[in-house]
């Protein structure tokens, strides 16, 4: 393939429509549904399993699917050592997330960033004084993360301040605590007042579906949020004991495809904690195209939570340009 070809291929590989979709806006809680909502474990384990098998790219179609998902990646940083420093050496990793040595090689002259950078709180004015002017979206976890066992008015409170301060993303937690008891209008009731707190801001809602006790509960969880008008659904803090995990991913599709059937609203999806490999990274894609479509393969409805994971794609793309692997300190995150 020339380099003009394969420039082309790239290109439209990771090209973004020109389309506006409707925020969600959210109904009233629809009991009968939530509760109608099933999972058959043996079944989604089994499709689930099956996907890394099925799905194997080469050569330029494997560099693009790669670029596809440096675009769907939320660069994040959330550890108790962060500094401005480290936080504004993240977002110019954000900015330049490929070596423009390893772009040039594979004929690519287009902009290219991750999708969003996320921090704490405390961290959101260095994180948008870095990214200014650059389009790329701070992101800030909130809620009393991870745990999300803060009084309520505090919580909705960390929200308010976060968009006062330059967030235009908010990853809230939800409280296990209705979802274990099967309190879905206590669930419904905290996402819509977590909803309006956010105001124009995006809210990410994190299930933290590794303690949610069954496929099941992450089915009728998935719903509730949606329905309170959450505008993408989120697996994990990435401080679980389990995070993201294919059966998981499919159950939580499922119900966004199921939500979009019923009321026109595409909702987004993000897996986070435990994707730090290029070629899972390309499975979780072909999962999302085939359950979802093409659509939801856009950084606005799909994203990756995740660091280590881009230092993988790198080295993947390297070599697939010099036919060597390079040593993992060669693509730093921060």
């Amino acid at each position: 393939m020339s380099v003009d070809t394969r420039a082309q291929s790239l290109a439209t590989a990771t090209q973004l429509p020109q389309v506006t979709e409707p925020r969600n806006a959210g109904m009233p809680l629809d009991l009968n549904w939530v509760l109608g909502a099933q999972a058959n474990t043996s079944a989604i384990e089994r499709r689930a399993a099956s996907l890394p098998a099925r799905r194997s790219v080469k050569k330029e179609h494997q560099a693009a699917w790669l670029l596809k998902a440096v675009t769907c990646i939320d660069l994040t940083t959330l550890s108790g050592d962060d500094t401005a420093r480290r936080v504004g050496r993240l977002c110019a990793k954000a900015r330049q997330p490929v070596a423009a040595s390893t772009l040039d090689a594979l004929g690519w002259d287009a902009p290219l960033t991750t999708g969003a950078v996320c921090v704490y709180h405390e961290m959101i004015a260095p994180a948008v004084q870095a990214l200014q002017g650059t389009g790329i979206p701070v992101a800030a976890v909130s809620t009393g993360f991870p745990a999300g066992l803060s009084p309520l008015p505090l919580r909705i409170a960390e929200i308010e301040q976060s968009v006062a301060a330059g967030a235009a993303e908010i990853d809230i937690v939800i409280s296990r605590r209705h979802v274990l008891e099967g309190n879905w209008q206590a669930l419904y009731d905290e996402m819509r007042a977590f909803r309006a707190a956010c105001g124009e801001a995006h809210v990410k809602a994190i299930l933290a579906t590794g303690e949610l006790g069954s496929l099941r509960n992450v089915a009728r969880a998935s719903l509730v949020c949606m329905m309170a008008g959450a505008d993408f659904i989120k697996t994990s803090t990435g401080k679980e004991t389990v995070n993201a995990t294919l059966p998981v991913t499919l159950v939580m599709i499922r119900a966004i495809r199921d939500y979009y059937a019923r009321t026109g609203y595409r909702v987004g999806y993000k897996p986070a904690g435990g994707i730090s490999k290029a070629k899972d990274a390309i499975t979780y894609l072909a999962l999302i195209k085939e359950e979802l479509g093409d659509r939801w393969l856009q950084p606005d409805l799909f994203r990756f939570g995740a660091s280590s994971l881009l230092g993988d794609i790198e080295r993947q793309l390297e070599h697939h340009v010099t036919g060597s692997y390079s040593a993992g300190h060669r693509h730093p995150i921060s």
